[in-house]
């Protein structure tokens, strides 16, 4: 008997705690903490395929490197 009200309060208390640990303010937080660096990651994506295209239309690379450097910056990337 005295084993399982041992088993039956860690199981309310880990219950209780796991409920504590995934309110919707967390969840929430959590969802917008990834957006906000995902969407920051793309910014960063974006600013370097304008700077590789600035730089093929000046001429300062060939049309190799710009689709080499083209395809790995589109690597990982959800826009390119």
């Amino acid at each position: 008997m005295n084993k399982l009200c041992t088993a039956a309060i860690v199981l309310i208390m880990a219950f209780s705690f796991g409920g504590l640990g995934c309110s919707r303010g967390f969840v929430g937080g959590a969802a917008a903490g990834a957006a906000g660096t995902s969407a920051a990651y793309e910014y960063q994506k974006h600013k370097q395929m304008k700077r590789l295209e600035d730089d093929f239309k000046a001429g300062r690379i060939s049309k190799e490197e710009y689709l080499k450097r083209k395809d790995q910056i589109s690597q990982g990337s959800l826009i390119y």
